[in-house]
């Protein structure tokens, strides 16, 4: 064989969970009625604890995004009712964006659904089985991300 079996084995393997957290991502997205890129400005906000809320300009540096397309990102979020800008007294070139109740409610949702699929996912491995695939998966992306 030109290529080492167990590897290839462990390889596919990851690429084919890897297609099914996408699908239960998917299934997530469709029951909420969220878009992908939705939810991305929703979760990073939710993850940051009550009042969900982040200056635009560091939410734009966590999504990768040009100041113009997180306008754009957010003007679709605030007409949705899912965020609102607030200007911080004392500073008005900032603008913080931050999550209204509807669209903390429907992060929530997203993130049961997520939840659900996940668990699916892991079902058939003990609480000890889990702790060792997490840890050695952990050990293989630290030593590609170092390269």
């Amino acid at each position: 064989m030109p290529f080492d079996v167990l590897t290839e084995a462990v390889i596919t393997r990851i690429q084919l969970l890897a297609k099914h957290v996408g699908h239960g991502k998917e299934r997530a997205l469709a029951e909420t009625g969220l878009q992908a890129f939705e939810f991305e400005t929703l979760h990073r906000l939710a993850s940051r604890g009550a009042p969900w809320r982040a200056p635009s300009a560091e939410l734009a540096a966590e999504l990768l995004l040009s100041p113009a397309g997180m306008t754009g990102r957010l003007d679709t979020l605030e007409k949705s009712g899912l965020i609102r800008r607030v200007r911080p007294a004392g500073d008005r070139r900032r603008v913080d964006v931050e999550l209204t109740t509807e669209g903390h409610r429907r992060w929530t949702e997203a993130m049961r659904w997520r939840a659900v699929a996940e668990a699916e996912m892991v079902e058939p491995l003990g609480e000890a089985e889990r702790e060792a695939l997490a840890a050695l998966l952990k050990r293989m992306l630290l030593h590609v991300e170092a390269r």
